[in-house]
């Protein structure tokens, strides 16, 4: 018990009051880390998803081009053809009060921009297959990004469900206890005090 605090039965109320406020935390604190470590279980197994469908597509989109370069010669000039996309959006959802990010890239029917003579179906190929990789892209920033977050949250989350548990709540305890006990010595001295009053006065 700290030098501070004396032991009365008011500052016995008021550790117990801390002891119950700091039980509750830690209870929603393991609850909201519990309900951060599945989220964010849930998003790696669909982060590793996406890096294999990105991996895949990637490989098909080069040996599409490389099949385009091959048939059509260096295909610079016709890569300059292709629009830049600005089509990409941000927003946030909350988990726990963590912000999540929703990265979406809007579906905008473009048709391919170069003309259908000076090329040929591998290029085409290839512009379809990186146009995916693109969407994908988006959407692995998105679950990468949200992963990050919530590891932080989730370390923040223990450290401080940590303190309460190993710091706080073992410190109140005790606290409560050495309160008790000096207020159960002191009602026993005033119990034997008043017997002794009592005697001397039956004696008189």
């Amino acid at each position: 018990m700290s030098n501070q605090i004396v032991p009365t039965k008011g500052n016995l109320l008021a550790t117990k009051k801390s002891l119950e406020l700091s039980k509750t935390g830690f209870e929603l604190l393991d609850r909201k880390r519990n309900i951060l470590i599945r989220e964010m279980m849930s998003l790696i197994g669909r982060a590793a998803k996406i890096q294999d469908k990105i991996d895949k597509t990637y490989e098909d989109a080069y040996a599409a081009l490389q099949k385009a370069n091959i048939t059509l010669g260096i295909c610079n000039e016709l890569s300059r053809t292709v629009p830049i996309d600005n089509n990409l959006n941000v927003a946030y959802r909350s988990v726990m009060g963590v912000e999540i990010p929703m990265v979406s890239l809007e579906t905008v029917d473009i048709p391919i921009p170069f003309g259908l003579n000076a090329t040929n179906i591998a290029l085409d190929d290839a512009y379809n297959k990186f146009n995916d990789v693109k969407h994908l892209t988006a959407e692995l920033a998105e679950v990468e990004n949200s992963v990050y977050r919530l590891a932080d949250a989730i370390k923040k989350t223990q450290k401080r469900a940590n303190a309460l548990k190993n710091i706080m709540i073992p410190r109140f305890e005790t606290t409560v206890k050495t309160i008790a006990d000096a207020l159960e010595e002191k009602d026993r001295e005033e119990f034997s005090r008043l017997k002794v009053i009592k005697r001397q006065k039956a004696q008189k």
